[in-house]
């Protein structure tokens, strides 16, 4: 960090990236890399694993609109409650002995990611200076892939003992949930965002995105719960499993190479290659799991491409209307879930009858539309025939968006 940060301040970036770390890469994105394993203990079933996913997502949704609205109020409140819900269903998790508490427990942790994000945009916003905020905002949303890295270590080190990688990825969200409480204690609060409330011409503007994005949302969803599973099936050993684990991890994080790139580009052009990339490696992962090179880097250009279309719908959104994007990426993001719930449900319910090759194929077919539709879509053009307020000039490169990771 340059000295424009005092050590209190490095806590607060430390202990924020911490939290969306175990948040979402911990113990909301984690969710399939433990599967398989916790399928055979529990003797869960891939349906009933696929209505867990769906429960978890709809909870983030209805974390992340809570959050949305009470952040710019009580921040500190949601992160404590983040950490908590995290922490503890995680701990949760490690203790079930059959898949109903199982269930209920991921479902509740995964509320978590969807508390912390909104509140942590509040808590670096009043606390770091301005002119260091969009660094600030880009180390504390940088947490995802780092945090799905480390889960793929936790998983080499310890599978297929999953009972110890929750309870470890559960302490650890307690942890630093509790630094990042204390080192934000005190101080007068500076700037908070409050969005304006969206109106009607804005919800029509956005409809044809909200549309794209919860159908990538199902697209990607079988990915996240089953990518695993479908590896192990074909016979790959720990070590590869969730080493692509680990590879998915590493393509999120090459978004920050890239994004000198993709900036260039208009939302809608972001989204048709990032949407496009993302569907061939689903097709490539489910349809060639025994090719473990090609699985490898299926995996890594899946979680670059799914990292990569989240910040295009940031894009889009500022581009329809930049005095609201705080609240369009929001509800994209509540969208694209909602997608994901759905989607892992029925990837669940056709798994048994019709086979990874198949739903896996499907699910790629799902994403290609994404991106075929993405094209035909007006973006900032439709948000000026509806009233909403017009787009302003595209950022210089290397600027960032002031809000959380990717869900």
């Amino acid at each position: 960090m340059k000295r424009s940060f005092s050590s209190r301040q490095r806590v607060v970036l430390a202990s924020g990236l911490g939290l969306i770390a175990a948040t979402y890469g911990l113990v909301r994105l984690v969710y399939g890399l433990f599967l398989p394993d916790v399928q055979r203990d529990l003797a869960l079933r891939s349906d009933a694993a696929g209505w867990i996913s769906s429960g978890a997502s709809a909870m983030y949704c209805l974390a992340a609109l809570a959050g949305f609205v009470l952040a710019a109020r009580v921040p500190r409140v949601l992160v404590a409650v983040a950490a908590v819900v995290a922490g503890g269903g995680a701990l949760g998790m490690a203790a079930a002995v059959a898949p109903v508490s199982f269930g209920v427990a991921c479902v509740v942790a995964s509320g978590g990611a969807g508390l912390a994000s909104p509140a942590l945009v509040q808590l670096v916003a009043a606390r770091l200076p301005a002119a260091a905020q969009g660094r600030a905002q880009a180390v504390v949303n940088s947490g995802t892939g780092p945090g799905l890295v480390g889960a793929g270590v936790l998983a080499l080190v310890l599978l297929p003992d999953w009972r110890t990688a929750w309870a470890s990825s559960g302490v650890f969200a307690l942890v630093v949930g509790a630094v990042l409480l204390v080192s934000t204690r005190g101080g007068r609060p500076g700037h908070t965002t409050r969005t304006p409330v969206p109106d009607t011409a804005w919800w029509r503007a956005h409809g044809a995105v909200l549309a794209v994005a919860l159908l990538f949302g199902a697209g990607s969803a079988v990915v996240w719960t089953y990518g695993r599973s479908v590896l192990v099936d074909a016979g790959a050993p720990v070590v590869v499993s969730v080493s692509a684990w680990i590879a998915l991890g590493l393509g999120g994080a090459a978004v920050v190479v890239t994004a000198p790139w993709t900036s260039r580009l208009r939302a809608r052009g972001q989204w048709a290659v990032t949407t496009a990339a993302v569907a061939l490696a689903v097709l490539a992962l489910g349809t060639a799991p025994q090719s473990t090179p090609l699985a490898l880097a299926a995996c890594a250009v899946f979680g670059w491409g799914y990292t990569a279309a989240t910040g295009a719908l940031i894009a889009w959104t500022t581009e329809i209307d930049p005095d609201r994007a705080s609240a369009g990426t929001s509800v994209l993001f509540v969208a694209l879930v909602l997608g994901q719930a759905g989607g892992a449900a029925a990837a669940g319910a056709l798994l048994g009858s019709s086979g990874a090759p198949v739903v896996f194929a499907v699910a790629a077919l799902v994403t290609a539309a994404c991106a075929a539709l993405g094209l035909r879509i007006r973006g900032a053009a439709a948000a000026r025939s509806s009233g909403c307020t017009p787009p302003m000039p595209r950022p210089p490169h290397g600027a960032r968006s002031r809000h959380p990771a990717g869900p």
